[in-house]
């Protein structure tokens, strides 16, 4: 492995003693991304699943986004609205399936910049909006050794 392809390895981070002191709280959600939110739905309702409110438009992410509830866990269908985006992208790249696993965290920028101090590589350092009034930043795939991760913090800790 050429020394710069090694850089972009994530280094290991030694687990917190206390994440949830940290704020890291529990899986949020995980995320797969469909062309369809209807065809993508069928394997979910047919597990006794049902969609938790309505589709959700999420603009700055440019996605439709409809969710499961699993216990304390959502699985989120993500439905590409801008053909040119990233979304559509990994849609047309790999297909259908999983696209990240997002964390919630109590206090979005104090996680940021921990982080951030840690050697963390972002895609977005400043909270965006996301699905049910939330507040998100990606970590870099790269970083999350292959893995797209989102952290979440809800308004007033509701989901």
């Amino acid at each position: 492995m050429s020394s710069e392809a090694a850089s972009d390895v994530a280094a290991p981070v030694a687990a917190p003693p206390n994440a949830a002191a940290l704020g890291l709280l529990h899986v949020d959600h995980i995320a797969v991304v469909t062309p369809s939110l209807d065809t993508g739905s069928a394997p979910y309702l047919a597990l006794g699943l049902s969609a938790e409110g309505a589709d959700e438009l999420v603009v700055s992410q440019g996605v439709m986004v409809r969710a499961f509830r699993l216990g304390d866990t959502l699985i989120e269908l993500l439905e590409p609205q801008d053909e040119g985006g990233p979304l559509a992208a990994f849609l047309d790249k790999r297909g259908p399936g999983l696209h990240h696993i997002a964390f919630r965290v109590g206090d979005l920028e104090a996680e940021i910049a921990r982080l951030s101090g840690l050697g963390a590589r972002f895609l977005n350092t400043e909270p965006r909006p996301g699905r049910a009034g939330s507040r998100v930043a990606f970590l870099h795939p790269k970083w999350g050794g292959g893995t797209l991760i989102e952290l979440v913090e809800h308004a007033g800790g509701a989901h």
